[in-house]
Order: C-alpha cells, then structure tokens, then sequence
C-alpha cells in the first residue's frame, strides 16, 4: 500500500505514470527552490525587468532550467489532476471527454510555454 488506501500500480503506463509524480515531485522541489532563492531572494523584484530576463535567456543554462521547470510542473501537474478525474467522474463518456479536455488543455500551456521560452530574442538594443 502506498499509504492513500490503493496499492501501488504493478506494470504498465500506470506504474510509470506513479514514478514519474515521485520523480518529478522530488526535481520540482530543488527546481522551484533554486527559482524562489533567485529571483525572490537574491534579486527581489525590483531588479527583475526585461533587461534582467534577456540577460538570463542569453544563456542556455537558463532556458534550459526554466524549460524543465515548466515541463516537469505540467506534466506533474496533468498526471495529478488525470488521477483526480478518473477517481471522482464514474461516468464512462464524461471521463473520456475530461480526461480529451484536460490533455489538450495541457498540451496547448506545455506547447506555448516552450515557445515562449525557446524563441524568446531580445530586441536589439539602440
């Protein structure tokens, strides 16, 4: 039993699915601390402008970083509520069109996030 009253999955997409919450939670911890102890505690958010945001995607350390960040949160987040959905909604055809509806909701988030941090280019500067 993995203490929420259902025993952990044995195989599948659901064994993986229930790893990858575990795993996903534990890098989002770090992720998300490294976030809060840079842009809120090291610069507070009177520093942090364009310019601050520019000179951070110049590099690929921090794309990199807030891409992961973003794709472990969705995911994660996605996995969560998908496990909500099919514990509450009983109903075969009401599961299958919110279990369509949240996949697309996420990919569309997941989809543009990533663009906007891949393509972000800061303007040249005159």
């Amino acid at each position: 039993m993995n203490g929420a009253g259902k025993p952990r999955p044995e195989s599948g997409l659901e064994l993986y699915a229930w790893i990858f919450m575990r795993v996903s939670g534990l890098a989002l911890l770090f992720l998300a601390l490294g976030h809060l102890l840079i842009m809120h505690l090291i610069h507070n958010v009177d520093n942090i402008d364009f310019q601050f945001v520019a000179a951070r995607y110049a590099t690929p350390f921090w794309r990199t970083y807030d891409l992961l960040m973003l794709w472990f949160a969705m995911i994660h987040g996605v996995n969560g509520l998908r496990i909500v959905l099919v514990d509450y909604i009983n109903a075969r055809g009401w599961r299958v069109l919110s279990l369509a509806s949240l996949f697309v909701v996420g990919f569309v988030l997941l989809t543009l996030g990533s663009l906007a941090i891949l393509t972000f280019q800061a303007p040249a500067m005159r």
